[in-house]
């Protein structure tokens, strides 16, 4: 009788848990966690791979860019867009984990680099800086739809009303070959 009192409260149950587990039942609790910190890293990884857009002030015309015409863009390497008004970039920090798409696939450089070319670009502009660095996408988005001219590099997700979607190479975010697409 006391035998069966012990298990109903719980007391053999307590004895059990504090048993050893033997090292077979240690090592594939050890695989699940292993499966899971996994299974989470791709989750995560998929989740990263994202496109950037280029957006542009609602009063620019530009339906469409080219890689090569967004390098010169990225570089502060174009003045002023064919209606005359000049050339500004908005976007984020170089190094920041949005700015990995442009870095690579755009600039060629490391976030080191892209801090010098910004720097020199905006060395070379006396009216107004080339290019401008923000601290979000909701940042770049409002400094272009405030700065005529201005052009922005933002996630997809980012985008509102009060900016254009510019295509580069003929393809919009989200399309496939579209350039700037995350891995």
């Amino acid at each position: 009788m006391k035998h069966n009192l012990n298990r109903m409260n719980g007391i053999g149950q307590t004895r059990k848990a504090l048993r050893p587990r033997p090292a077979s039942a240690r090592r594939l609790q050890s695989w699940k966690i292993l499966v899971l910190v996994v299974a989470v890293m791709a989750l995560a990884s998929a989740a990263a791979a994202k496109d950037i857009a280029l957006v542009s002030n609602k009063s620019n015309s530009l339906p469409e860019m080219t890689i090569a015409e967004l390098l010169k863009v990225c570089k502060g390497q174009m003045n002023r867009w064919p209606d005359g008004k000049p050339v500004t970039l908005v976007m984020r920090e170089p190094g920041s984990a949005d700015m990995k798409i442009v870095e690579e696939k755009v600039y060629a450089a490391t976030a080191e680099a892209v801090e010098e070319i910004v720097a020199a670009a905006n060395h070379s502009r006396k009216d107004r800086p080339a290019i401008i660095i923000a601290k979000t996408d909701q940042d770049v988005i409002r400094k272009v739809e405030a700065t005529p001219g201005a052009v922005g590099l933002v996630d997809v997700y980012s985008i509102t009303g009060a900016v254009e979607v510019i295509r580069i190479g003929g393809k919009l975010p989200l399309e496939a070959g579209y350039p700037l697409h995350g891995n």
